[in-house]
Parts: C-alpha cells; structure tokens; sequence
C-alpha cells in the first residue's frame, strides 16, 4: 500500500489529524491496534479550550459539539470555606470553554471518517516503524484477518499514546525524557444524574481535592484524590459519593444527586515530555509526546494544538513546497507543551493536599489561593491558560 500520510492511532489526535489532512487533499491511513468499538467507548476528557473549538469547526466535525455541548463561561474554586468564581469571558475578552466528552468528539470523527471512505485498520497488531530517518518510511503490522501489511508513505504521525510503537522504535539516546509522578491519583466516576452545578467546582478540603464536573446536563463526572496505591475494588458506590460530599462546600454537598456508576476508574497522576518531537520522517503528538495531570484539562487540548502544528506544516509541504513548518514542529509544539506543563502542575499543586510533613507547603498553597481571591491580574493568568493560550508563529 501507498499514501502520503500514515497516521498510528485512531484517538482523538490521529482521527483529527486524518481529518484536517482529507479536507487539504492529502491522502493518509490510519492504522490502530485497538477494536473500533473500543476505541469509540473510552471514557475520556470533557472540557475543551476555546481554540480546540475552532479547530474542530475547521475540520468539520463541530455540528453537534456547538449543538449538544455545554459552554462554560467561569469556574469555581473552593478553599478555606470560601468560594471564588473565574470568569472566563470577563478575563480573557470574550473567550470560553466547552463541555462535550472525548467519547463524543471522537464519534463525530469517526463517523466523517467513515463518511469520507478514508482507510483504517483496526485491531492492528505487531506494528513496527521502518526507514523514519530516510526518505522512504513504510509501517508493518498485522490487520485484523492476520495479515501480513506492508504502508509505505511520506510521513508517519505517532498518534499512538504513551505506550504506541512510535516513541518505543526511537534510539534512547535520541530521546530525552522528563517526568514527575505525584503521590496520588483521581478515582473518578460517571453516573447518569444531574451535575450539582452549571459549571466546575474545584475543591480543595482537608481531606483532598474534589472536582464536580459533567459531560451533558443529565450526565454527571465527579472526581476525588486517592492515594496513589488504592484499587478501584476497594470503593463502591455509597464509598465514593459519601466521600465526594465531605469534600465539597456543605451547601453544595446537600444538593448531590446520587445514582449508580456507569464507569469508575483511577487515574494516576504524572507529568511527562519527550523531546524532541520529531525523528526524521516521524512526527509524535499528543500522549505519544507529552502526559499532564487532568486538573486544568490540558491533555486532549494539547494533543489538538500538535496537531494543528503537524497538519499545517504537512498543507505547506505539500502545497507551498516549503518545509519550514516540519522543521520547526518539534520547536513549536514544545514551547506550548510547556507551558501547559506549567500550569497543570502549578493547578495540581494549588488544589491537592500533598503527603508532606511540617505543613510548610499547605500553608504556601492556603496562601496562594488568598492571594489569587485578592488579585484581578492572578486571576487573569489562570483564566488565560484555562481557555487555551493563543498559538505562537
């Protein structure tokens, strides 16, 4: 097989990125190791900034978002028995977020794909990366009937997440890795009752951060710090929404809505950036490049931004017959990689409490959040991150 673009991974990133490909004319295949039933039920990421918004209207998937999804003017920060509301809008001159699940825009992805007659492989396995530092690189891997595949093409796209093929077929020593883990993780649960509130509560008690989210206005997402070692097994229902209710403000702890789980999971917390992004003819984005801590909900926005880096500088290879959009890519996408790096752990940081003894950085973090109730510019700041910093040439 040929084409010009092959693209491992068929999340959000790869799918989005095949998209934006199809409507510059530019061939690609997709190739994916997990089932497609699979991949369209993963419970994912709910809030989406400003300038993923616009990206999926470029691609042609934002019908249903600016149907169905929910936009978010402000937020709510909990602490000290207080309460403190950003407004977006207010602070960043018009803009806001959206709510409409990682599940959903990958549906709508999947469905233009599917519409458009594009090619996919599903349930791919054995793949391997071949030739990515000359001219002509090709992918392995085995389809779905056994077979054995051989796609050559322009360019791969490592949209395969943290543990794909594309970062592992790199040389170590081409490759440099940081990361911190932090000593907790969010047991998080998805029930179909209505959210305690229009827009996000952020709580920060003594027994730990809490987020009360939603992906509709009859769906409901709720969060609770837990220590990184617990198993999901050990908290049933009534475990976890007795605990959610003890961390939230008590006027909006007696407004919960309780009901059975439709998923619950621990996410484990961890900030991680390889660099440099791009080897030759290969290309990583999203979870391939780059983790970050779910508070603040960078992770899906940050793999949009590399791959509306990626696909531009593909339309101006192509198109314009120039390359400076692919050799500047890995530049480019790490600058905002760490800058949403940033403010993930400083957010992280600022709504956890934190296995630490003495008690020094509880009283820096009670500080902080003092000094953000008291100061218009403070503010300003996190409700610029928040909504998605604008793209730098």
């Amino acid at each position: 097989m040929r084409t010009q673009v092959a693209i491992i991974g068929a999340g959000p990133s790869g799918l989005l990125l095949g998209q934006l490909l199809h409507r510059h004319g530019i061939d690609n295949v997709i190739v994916e190791r997990s089932a497609a039933e699979h991949v369209a039920a993963r419970i994912r990421a709910g809030v989406i900034e400003q300038t993923t918004i616009e990206l999926l209207d470029e691609a042609g998937v934002g019908a249903r978002m600016h149907r169905e999804g929910l936009p978010h003017e402000g937020f709510d920060l909990a602490f000290l028995g207080r309460h403190l509301r950003i407004d977006l809008p207010g602070l960043t001159d018009g803009k806001h977020v959206m709510v409409y699940g990682q599940t959903e825009i990958t549906r709508d992805l999947m469905e233009a794909r599917q519409a458009a007659g594009l090619p996919s492989f599903y349930s791919a396995a054995n793949v391997s990366l071949h030739d990515i530092d000359g001219n002509a690189p090709s992918l392995r891997f085995t389809d779905a009937e056994g077979r054995a595949q051989e796609l050559h093409c322009d360019f791969i796209a490592g949209c395969d997440g943290y543990h794909g093929a594309s970062r592992a077929s790199i040389q170590a020593d081409r490759l440099r890795s940081f990361e911190r883990l932090y000593p907790f993780g969010w047991l998080g649960i998805l029930a179909d009752v209505a959210p305690v509130s229009h827009e996000l509560i952020y709580a920060n008690s003594e027994r730990g951060f809490a987020l009360a989210s939603m992906r509709s206005s009859t769906r409901s997402r709720y969060y609770v710090q837990v220590g990184a070692e617990e198993k999901v097994e050990q908290w049933s229902d009534a475990a976890f929404w007795d605990e959610l209710r003890r961390r939230l403000p008590p006027e909006t702890a007696a407004k919960v809505q309780t009901g059975p789980s439709i998923e619950k999971s621990i996410a484990p917390l961890r900030s991680f950036v390889a660099e440099p992004m791009r080897f030759g003819r290969l290309f990583l984005a999203g979870d391939a490049a780059h983790i970050v801590p779910p508070t603040g909900a960078k992770g899906l926005n940050l793999a949009a931004s590399d791959v509306r880096y990626l696909s531009r500088a593909l339309v101006e290879h192509y198109r314009e017959r120039s390359d400076v959009g692919i050799d500047r890519y890995s530049e480019r996408c790490l600058r905002r990689v760490w800058k949403a790096e940033r403010f993930s752990w400083w957010f992280t940081s600022l709504m956890h409490r934190f296995p630490e003894p003495g008690g020094f950085g509880q009283r820096i973090q009670e500080a902080e959040l003092s000094y953000l109730e008291g100061s218009v510019a403070a503010q300003t700041a996190l409700a610029e991150n928040y909504v998605g910093l604008p793209f730098e040439a």
